[in-house]
């Protein structure tokens, strides 16, 4: 049933890890959503249980042009976020990010809709400061390889404020510290997609450095909550505030964690640190706690049993699928 105040709201990446839970967890609610995606990393697979909802609606569209709709919200996630997606075209990556952000705020201006703008803890750079709080400009290499997910971040967070001064736009930034979940792409690169997939299917684990470099993980369930809970906050807050999970481990005891939690027989090896990759990565969330009433909820076993059972259905609908399309090969062979 629709509740009373429901809404038509616009997901930009709502074919993507985190914007298909937000899409659900917005139906859920009641709301009316408009999905948007180019399919450049989003899956049709992430938003496949949600076509049959009358009040879910998908758009294959690419936010770098101008998108002309009637919603009533905006969250803006769509930008490759891993560095394997976000690097393979590095171009695109950083007019997705700013191109994305002035055409979704020409719409927002329009239609005089609060915003929210998907930003990253990557605007901190390689932090001097730890934990990163609200108010820490970061250390930054401006033209380094990762650069074009950085500061394309970092200048839409820019346009979002002038939008806000100049023509008092109700935006709502926030920065996302390292999410996991169910749906993540298992070939983005992320340490917990790598790890995960490589211990289910017995190979090596590939730690980059010597593994004492740290980071927080937070649960997509958790995530999500804290985007609405931004998105509905009072007109006043626009933040930037830190979403992110506070708990604070190294990469080689995340290795260790995985590989004892899937029962995996996998060696761990280590590999030469990649260009410009933070040693410290942990949020300061004081300010999501006192003016969002939001703490993440999961904890990080719970979370990674429910992130390997997601993997290993993927890794067995595969394998599956290999054994079925090799027998119709066989099949028709012996025709």
């Amino acid at each position: 049933m629709k509740k009373y105040s429901s809404k038509r709201i616009l997901v930009t990446g709502g074919a993507g890890f985190l914007g298909s839970h937000l899409c659900e967890r917005l139906l859920e609610e009641g709301h009316e959503v408009l999905c948007v995606d180019n399919l450049y990393t989003g899956r049709k697979a992430n938003i496949s249980h949600l076509l049959k909802n009358p009040d879910f609606e998908f758009k294959r569209h690419d936010v770098r042009f101008p998108l002309y709709v009637e919603v009533d919200e905006i969250y803006n996630l769509a930008c490759p976020a891993s560095p394997v997606h976000y690097q393979y075209d590095a171009v695109q990556t950083i007019k997705t990010a700013l191109e994305g952000a002035i055409n979704m705020l020409g719409l927002a201006k329009r239609l005089r809709t609060r915003i929210f703008q998907a930003s990253t803890s990557e605007v901190y750079g390689n932090p001097l400061v730890h934990p990163q709080t609200e108010d820490y400009w970061g250390n930054v290499n401006p033209i380094g390889l990762r650069s074009c997910y950085d500061e394309g971040k970092r200048c839409a967070e820019t346009l979002f404020f002038d939008y806000h001064r100049k023509y008092g736009l109700k935006v709502k930034i926030a920065r996302v510290f390292n999410t996991y979940g169910p749906r993540m792409h298992p070939n983005d690169g992320r340490v917990v997609s790598n790890f995960a997939i490589q211990a289910l299917k017995g190979e090596d684990i590939t730690v980059y450095g010597d593994g004492s470099q740290t980071r927080s993980f937070c649960y997509v369930d958790d995530m999500v909550e804290g985007f609405i809970r931004l998105m509905d906050s009072p007109d006043d807050f626009t933040g930037p505030v830190n979403l992110g999970n506070p708990h604070e481990i190294s990469i080689l005891e995340l290795a260790r964690k995985i590989i004892h939690m899937s029962g995996s027989c996998s060696r761990i090896i280590f590999k030469k640190l990649p260009s410009d990759d933070p040693m410290q990565r942990k949020p300061e969330i004081s300010l999501a706690k006192e003016k969002l009433g939001w703490m993440p909820a999961t904890y990080l076993d719970k979370g990674l049993e429910k992130t390997l059972g997601h993997f290993e259905r993927l890794l067995k609908d595969r394998d599956e699928n290999v054994i079925k399309l090799k027998d119709i090969k066989k099949a028709v062979s012996l025709k």
